[in-house]
């Protein structure tokens, strides 16, 4: 029987478990959805999932964070320098820094955040 841990909103999410991040979260039209996978005072973990054209807008965060794409294709502005991602492709967004996402086809992503 597989241990369990509960994010900030009580969903339970299965460890010593295995999954593919990709079946995880799931396209929504017109949407940018989001899946915390572990939440806690050391960091987060979160699965994104973007319909064409939706974004996260400038913001900063206080910790670095690494963006994976896992599907689809981005494009991150940080500290107004564009980069274009694709699968497999990373980036990390460092701390204190403004940065944005635009999701130039649908994609999803692997947001990781340790502090």
């Amino acid at each position: 029987m597989a241990d369990y841990t509960f994010n900030k909103e009580n969903k339970i999410f299965p460890t010593a478990e295995k999954f593919s991040l990709t079946d995880k979260v799931a396209y929504n039209d017109g949407s940018v959805v989001s899946k915390i996978i572990i939440r806690n005072e050391r960091g987060n973990l979160t699965l994104f999932a973007f319909d064409k054209g939706e974004f996260l807008s400038e913001h900063t965060a206080p910790f670095d964070a690494i963006l994976q794409v896992l599907d689809g294709q981005c494009e991150v502005v940080i500290d107004g320098v564009s980069f274009d991602l694709i699968v497999g492709e990373s980036i990390i967004m460092p701390a204190n820094v403004r940065h944005s996402v635009i999701a130039t086809e649908k994609f999803k992503m692997l947001l990781t955040m340790i502090k």
